[in-house]
């Protein structure tokens, strides 16, 4: 891993860029890492949009996250920004809008199409960035998993036995396949379901949550749609992770 760039934001986070086999991410470390016990790492998972669209938010929520002691960090997903394009996603991009356009049903070979070769190559790279950047030594464990795609964040934490906690965003399309994994998985887990969105299925979300075989387990609904998530929403999930992190 070789950092590339590095900035001190008005907080005091420390914001530094890297890249990690030619996979750009963004490293953010509260202000008191400083000289003091290594904070705990929160890696925050986005849409596959470009780490320059989703910039704004993932910063909000990295600041977020700092102010309540803990580290944070992402990666670019396959496919997306300044990565190689990949054509079998754009593809099953394509497919996608050309289906809700048409008002018809979202099949299960587009969401297949869409969501599993993704889950397949993203998976592989976040554990490749956890080996890199755990021996820094401003961090330390335990590791969450905070946001979407939901189908990546229960594969990792499945996978990744230095994940203790997960907060998924249920605002994307889950392959059937994903069920059996979601029944793998046994961390506390901190679900966040906009009730009008647009672009899920609230159902198969629902059933989703009702097959993760977590024994701690909490679904946060709220009203709006897929960009609508109240505020409030992020104090319940920095309680989340004050109690599985700290």
């Amino acid at each position: 891993m070789r950092f590339t760039s590095e900035q001190r934001l008005d907080d005091g986070v420390l914001e530094r860029a890297f890249i990690l086999d030619e996979i750009p991410g963004i490293l953010w470390t509260p202000a008191s890492a400083a000289g003091s016990a290594p904070a705990p790492l929160i890696l925050l998972g986005h849409p596959p949009l470009g780490l320059r669209r989703m910039y704004p938010r993932l910063v909000d929520r990295a600041r977020r996250s700092a102010a309540e002691g803990f580290a944070t960090a992402t990666i670019e997903l396959p496919g997306g920004g300044d990565r190689p394009r990949w054509p079998a996603a754009e593809q099953a991009r394509a497919d996608l809008r050309r289906a809700r356009e048409a008002g018809e049903p979202v099949t299960d070979e587009i969401v297949d199409a869409l969501i599993l070769p993704l889950v397949d190559k993203a998976v592989p790279e976040w554990r490749a960035a956890l080996v890199a950047l755990l021996p820094l030594p401003e961090l330390g464990g335990p590791v969450g998993y905070s946001g979407g795609v939901i189908s990546v964040g229960i594969r990792l934490a499945v996978v990744e036995p230095r994940i203790v906690a997960a907060g998924f965003f249920a605002g994307s399309h889950v392959p059937r396949a994903m069920f059996a994994e979601a029944r793998q998985l046994t961390i506390p887990l901190h679900v966040l379901l906009q009730w009008d969105d647009e672009g899920n299925d609230r159902q198969a979300a629902l059933d989703l949550f009702d097959a993760f075989g977590s024994e701690e387990k909490s679904l946060h609904a709220n009203m709006g749609g897929h960009s609508g998530v109240p505020q409030f929403a992020g104090d319940a999930v920095a309680a989340f992770f004050a109690r599985h992190l700290k």
